[in-house]
């Protein structure tokens, strides 16, 4: 096993959107935004779990690069109609290597942090679909995720859009 070189690489923009979701009831759920959990303001603290994940990311998986990041943003939706609360990290770098890996880290941490807040309240918690959906910078280019064609998607469903604000995976956020 060894690091791959990325020393005679030029830094670019590198940006990726990594998406998952986390089932539950929808009682938990409830709770959740309600911000009746026992420990405290679970949205807010996922979505600091998420950026501290991409953050971490080097110390987490090995032989990944540690790189600066420029930013880290993670949204986090319950939806307590559909029994369900999906992520969504947006990270950017100016760096030689992609951040897939740390947008992915940090889906993945803020779901932990809200299977370990909720756990009392739902034991059949499920975290699914962890996937990135857009990667952009670099050699490769571009890459953006297809969604598939479902037979019960309706004209009109977001199914490309973010998980709280409608825009699409790799629009930009304007401040």
């Amino acid at each position: 096993m060894k690091m791959v070189d990325v020393g005679e690489k030029e830094r670019t923009s590198r940006v990726a959107v990594a998406r998952a979701e986390l089932r539950c009831s929808r009682e938990a759920l409830k709770l959740l935004n309600e911000g009746r959990l026992e420990k405290g303001d679970a949205l807010a603290a996922a979505r600091l779990a998420g950026v501290m994940g991409a953050k971490r990311t080097p110390d987490l998986v090995p032989l990944c690069h540690p790189i600066e990041l420029a930013g880290a943003d993670v949204e986090v939706a319950a939806d307590e109609e559909a029994g369900v609360v999906r992520i969504e990290a947006r990270v950017h770098a100016m760096e030689r290597t992609g951040v897939e890996m740390e947008a992915l880290t940090a889906v993945c941490a803020a779901a932990l942090t809200l299977y370990d807040m909720m756990k009392k309240h739902c034991r059949e918690m499920e975290i699914s679909n962890v996937r990135l959906e857009h990667k952009s910078g670099g050699r490769s280019g571009t890459w953006n995720r297809v969604p598939k064609k479902s037979a019960t998607a309706k004209k009109g469903d977001n199914a490309g859009g973010s998980p709280t604000s409608g825009r699409a995976p790799n629009a930009r956020r304007r401040s």
